[in-house]
């Protein structure tokens, strides 16, 4: 295997990631931050409060999120691609051991589109969360598993809501948590994984405050729908990119 082919790869990563941060921005846009303070205190509570709730949900009943997945099938194909890789990395090699989470996720993708309208044109917003979070804590586990990684340990559920939160957030606080995403898993300390569960539910509630509360709204709720494609991709993509980030440098690691 070889170490330079891997340094290349890794060089790649982070000018990838470097535009996805510039692209994030260093704050919020003035409009989003002039409509989110026209937002209600109690629907601002209702809906950090909803997001906690669903995300406690998913982690209590994790076969809400194995539905239809077949992990022994993933883990051999994983390792098919992995060896693949070893005996010739390069930029091929390395795309085909995403390609399955991805085109997964472009699928997921349309179906949260088609039922945040849906949810939307009827007026209905909170119960779409955990229809939405379903739909995409289904990719993140799926990308997670195509580059070798596991879903269920503590340390890797810690590790996923960290990495959904880092994906919305900006500047310096989006700075800090990508460095601590690039140290990879670690078990969680007593009471952090409930504390990690609200802040990222609290930072998808700032992120949709305005479009989720809009969908709740009848009429306006199908253009507020829209929104579910766009965070689920902007949430996938960033976390196929941290998983390449996480497995690359296990590579590089093992050719010391």
């Amino acid at each position: 295997m070889s170490r330079a082919a891997i340094e290349r790869a890794l060089a790649s990563t982070a000018r990838r990631e470097a535009r996805l941060d510039r692209r994030a921005g260093a704050s919020e846009p003035a409009w989003r931050t002039a409509a989110a303070a026209r937002i209600p205190e109690k629907a601002e509570a209702a809906l950090r409060a909803a997001f906690a709730r669903a995300f406690a949900l998913l982690f209590e009943r994790p076969a809400l999120l194995e539905y239809g997945v077949r992990p022994d099938e993933l883990a051999a194909l994983f390792s098919a691609r992995d060896a693949a890789f070893d005996a010739r990395p390069g930029r091929a090699s390395l795309r085909r051991l995403g390609s399955g989470a991805r085109r997964a996720n472009s699928l997921k993708a349309a179906a949260s589109a088609v039922e945040g309208v849906a949810l939307g044109a009827l007026g209905i917003g909170l119960p779409d969360i955990v229809l939405f979070l379903a739909l995409l804590m289904r990719g993140v586990r799926a990308t997670a598993r195509s580059w070798g990684f596991g879903c269920d340990t503590a340390a890797e559920r810690l590790y996923m809501l960290r990495l959904m939160r880092c994906a919305l957030s900006r500047g310096g606080e989006r700075a800090a948590l990508s460095a601590g995403l690039d140290d990879g898993a670690s078990e969680p300390a007593p009471g952090e994984f409930e504390l990690e569960l609200r802040r990222t539910a609290d930072a998808f509630a700032l992120g949709l405050l305005t479009v989720k509360f809009v969908q709740g709204i009848p009429l306006a709720g199908a253009a507020a729908g829209a929104a579910n494609p766009v965070y689920y991709r902007k949430i996938t993509r960033y976390a196929e990119l941290k998983y390449q980030k996480r497995y690359l440098k296990l590579k590089l690691a093992s050719t010391q």
